[in-house]
Parts: C-alpha cells; structure tokens; sequence
C-alpha cells in the first residue's frame, strides 16, 4: 500500500492511498479519514461507495462528513468505482465501463477479468484496511449514492451479519427494473435475470433477506428519481417483508453532492448510534 496523499482536517487525517489489487488486477485507490484517537483504540467503520461516473475524490473533497466523524469517532472509507487503467475495457456510455463498476463480479468474457467490485468491496479491500487502520471490523456501516446506493443496499442485505447499519442517498433500488441496471447487470452477468437477483435490493428482500433498520434519503427535485432511482419500489418492498425503513423525500434537492452533503451529518450520526460498543 502506498499513500497518494495526507491532510489534516477537522482533528483528523484524510488519506488517499494506492495498492495492486488482486481482486481487479489493476491499481486501486482510495480514501480513508481517520478521526484523532487515544493510542491503542479501535474506531468502528462506515464505508461509502460513490455512484457512475465518480473515484473516491467526489465525496472525499464534497461530502462534507469529517466534522461528523470526528464528532462520533468513525473511520469513514471511500473506495473508487471502478477498476482503472489502460488495459481495463470500458464503454463509450458514462453508465457502463469504468467509473461504473456497480459493485458486481461479472461473468461475461471481456468484463470478468478486472470487473470484481463486489470482491473487492466485500473482502480484499476490508482486509486490507483491517492490518493499516485503527478499525473496529466488528462495528461496521455501509452507505452510498445511486449506484452506490445499490451497492451498499445489496451489499447490506448479503452481508447483515457483518454490517450493522446500512443506508443511502438516491439509491438505485431495483436495477432489474430500469435502464442503468438492465445496461449493466445484462452486459456483466448475462442475458439471465435470475443471476441478477443478487445485485437487486427489492428481490434481495422479497428472496427473504432482511435488515434491523435502514435509512434512505431521496431528493424530489432529482431527475432520475421516476425513471432509474424508483424509490416507491424499496417503499413496498420493506413494507411488505416489515423492515423498519425510515425513507425521506426531501423537498426540492436533486441528485448533486449539494443534496448529499446536506444530510450526510444526518447519516453518520444514525450510523453512530448503531455502531456503539
């Protein structure tokens, strides 16, 4: 692992790394913000997974969470999107190809190689970060934006034994039902929707998987909300399987980082509360 870059901010260090990941076989980099700490204490975690088009600079330097972090003493981790590199395929389109990895292991020939985000994000990354940070692996929370927000959904769903919290921004909630997971989950998986059910949080949940508590915050004014983002299709399904779901549309935000660093302090603070000892 090599360190890109270190900052203090808010009595804490932001840090960028680089390493080669198996996972991908390419270079990957990301961010950490570790919050100042008494010698020898263990931090518990939130990791964030950014959505299409972004590296893990768009929240890094937008989302305004460190103040909330060192408030409630939480490493907060970002990871790119995507694997990166001249070798890696990409797509002409922003949705599919690099920077829009949606947090899946693909299967299909030219994606399978490097295309390993669920792997990356689910097991290489957090091992990693367990030998170089003061993290607490037993206290972990997820969150993301739009693709992102699949990702931590989906990831949250498979994994509730290991993540405790789990929320989002303007998550994609059901990507077998709209254009930007029909493009993508159909070119790295395949033409069979029922390998796509993994990677879906509305059939994650009506397949029987269930989380304590989530937390979604949806902008009215966001112009992907009835087309790609649909957020009544996660309504029904958590009221249907009865998941305590607190989801806000917010009067007149749109899908910018002006909408997530609005409540992002909202979000680490409920992560907080569910992370104690």
């Amino acid at each position: 692992m090599e360190t890109v870059s270190i900052n203090r901010s808010h009595g804490g260090t932001q840090g960028v790394y680089s390493h080669q990941s198996a996972s991908t076989g390419t270079p990957m980099t990301f961010s950490v913000f570790v919050p100042d700490h008494a010698p020898g204490t263990k931090l518990p975690v939130l990791w964030y997974l950014s959505g299409l088009t972004c590296t893990h600079a768009n929240v890094t330097e937008k989302g305004e969470f460190r103040a909330a972090c060192v408030e409630h003493g939480i490493v907060f981790i970002a990871p790119d999107t995507s694997p990166r590199g001249e070798d890696v395929p990409d797509d002409e389109g922003y949705d599919f190809g690099k920077g829009a990895g949606f947090y899946v292991d693909a299967v299909q020939a030219r994606w399978a190689t490097h295309y390993r985000m669920r792997s990356y994000i689910e097991q290489e990354l957090p091992a990693l970060v367990a030998e170089h940070f003061p993290v607490d692996m037993a206290r972990q929370g997820v969150a993301g934006h739009s693709m992102g927000g699949h990702g931590a959904l989906t990831i949250g769903l498979r994994n509730a034994d290991r993540f405790r919290s789990v929320s989002a921004f303007s998550p994609i909630v059901s990507p077998l039902n709209c254009p930007w997971g029909e493009k993508a989950l159909g070119g790295y998986l395949g033409s069979d929707k029922a390998t796509w059910r993994e990677y879906d949080a509305c059939a994650l949940i009506e397949d029987g998987a269930r989380l304590p508590d989530l937390l979604v915050d949806q902008g009215d004014a966001d112009n992907f909300l009835h087309e790609q983002l649909k957020t009544g299709l996660l309504v029904m399904a958590c009221k249907k399987a009865g998941i305590p779901a607190t989801i806000r549309m917010q009067p007149g935000y749109d899908h910018s980082y002006y909408f997530i660093s609005t409540f992002m302090a909202d979000h680490v603070g409920w992560h907080a509360a569910r992370l104690k000892a």
